[in-house]
């Protein structure tokens, strides 16, 4: 679960009155607060400019990074975003899927630019490049909507970080973002998408915006995996900047032993998000956003579930915000049937969908309340994870439980893998993993459920 960043000038990640302050995200002074929109897109519209988009006929395309889009509280005015992301596979083009997923009104983008990261803002020099949309340079996203990009013909290396900026010409309203990146991200006042050097981008934020998909052409990359889940698949108090989420971990062992034939991984994941409800903080619940984040991507051939782990714990919060609507009476068997559903729509599309089982949360409840930790939310986890081994359900179960769970006590992580091991943090919130569990958890999926067969 992780509560995201509250965005607005000068304000760090918050959940509610429970101030779990974490060095990380600081959200720039200059941005423009807006009211919250909607937690409900106005539509999954995707329009096409460079080609088709997901399913296994994606003539080469694989997804190499992606970020679920949510609904934010804050706008921009002739500012450019540079987004920080990091890619899994490499290719010889790419494409870049500009969201206005959660906009209330059309989107104006002036212009759009990648290149590869230096140090921060600064990118190596000669490698930028300006993302055109039907040829044009500018493009105006309706409400609701995704665009993807033309294919842009750049050696994308594997493993690297790339700069996506974004410039914001009007002003945008409340902005479609992702709010929990682990990841300094930079603004710029003007058009600044051309910029190698990092001088104009004075502002940082913790948060991707109007960016939520990169796909590359390559011809031995074997198809997309999509790790799904919440928090702990965002990589919730993993190191800033360091690229840590397990699903990160996941792409550099298959790199590392496959070269260019891994497949790409991309992390849509959520910070507190729910296999059954919306929330207005922690996005569109996982059956509602399953087909747009999972299934869209091109070449997708397998999806690693993690999620459930909310739906126990914020049952047992009264609280009227970000876990409204909650259920007190959640039961295993309501979770159950949800994840029936996506693996429904999984195999309606000929995909395969693995289940991680959920990890341990003894201790939470003293920070995060509700129903975690708690005697009655470990019942259910337990439910809930006895369900998922011996059902049958899914194509296959990984068991992050085990791995992750102290051996003298399993209600419990291991005190190996608490947040506090990394030195940017001071607490243990008894529910995260932190980057040495991260890697575990990674290493523990079984190649063979990704690869075909290969080992």
């Amino acid at each position: 679960m992780s509560f995201l960043n509250v965005q607005g000038p000068g304000v760090n990640r918050v959940w509610r009155s429970r101030s779990l302050l974490i060095a990380g995200a600081v959200i720039c002074a200059c941005l423009i607060p807006f009211g919250v929109a909607s937690a409900t897109p106005t539509s999954h519209r995707v329009r096409h400019h460079g080609g088709t988009r997901g399913g296994a006929n994606h003539r080469g395309w694989v997804s190499t990074w992606a970020a679920s889009p949510m609904a934010g509280s804050t706008g921009f005015s002739d500012q450019t975003v540079r987004n920080v992301i990091y890619t899994s596979v490499g290719g010889n083009s790419l494409r870049v899927q500009v969201s206005n997923t959660f906009g209330s009104a059309p989107l104006a983008v002036g212009g759009v630019s990648v290149g590869v990261v230096l140090d921060g803002a600064q990118l190596v020099p000669g490698t930028s490049h300006t993302v055109t949309f039907g040829g044009q340079t500018s493009i105006t996203v309706a409400a609701g909507a995704q665009v993807l990009s033309d294919p842009v013909t750049m050696s994308v290396p594997s493993l690297t970080e790339l700069a996506v900026s974004v410039y914001l010409p009007d002003a945008t309203g409340p902005a479609t973002n992702h709010s929990d990146a682990q990841q300094i991200n930079y603004i710029a006042s003007g058009d600044h998408t051309g910029d190698a050097d990092a001088t104009a981008y004075t502002s940082r934020t913790g948060s991707w915006y109007f960016v939520d998909g990169v796909d590359v052409n390559s011809a031995s990359a074997d198809g997309t995996v999509v790790a799904f889940g919440d928090s702990i698949t965002d990589g919730y108090l993993s190191l800033t900047g360091a690229n840590a989420r397990w699903p990160n971990y996941l792409a550099r062992r298959l790199n590392a032993l496959f070269g260019s034939h891994a497949p790409g991984v991309v992390d849509e994941g959520i910070s507190g998000n729910r296999v059954l409800s919306d929330s207005s903080c922690f996005g569109v619940s996982a059956e509602s956003r399953f087909e747009r984040d999972a299934l869209s991507h091109p070449g997708v051939k397998a999806v690693i579930l993690l999620e459930g782990i909310n739906d126990i714990g914020q049952a047992g919060d009264p609280d009227s915000g970000c876990t409204a609507p909650n259920n007190p009476n959640v039961t295993a068997a309501q979770i159950e049937s949800g994840y029936r559903d996506l693996i429904a729509m999984a195999h309606a599309r000929g995909v395969k969908i693995y289940a991680g089982t959920l990890t341990p949360f003894g201790g939470s409840n003293a920070i995060y309340g509700g129903y975690y930790g708690t005697a009655y939310g470990e019942t259910l986890r337990e439910q809930v994870n006895n369900w998922i081994r011996t059902s049958g359900a899914f194509d296959g179960v990984i068991d992050f439980a085990k791995v992750t769970q102290d051996p003298y006590n399993p209600q419990y992580l291991n005190p190996v893998y608490a947040a506090n091991s990394n030195s940017a943090y001071s607490i243990d919130d008894s529910l995260h993993p932190n980057d040495v569990g991260y890697e575990a958890m990674a290493n523990a999926i079984p190649l063979r459920l990704l690869l075909g067969g290969r080992r």
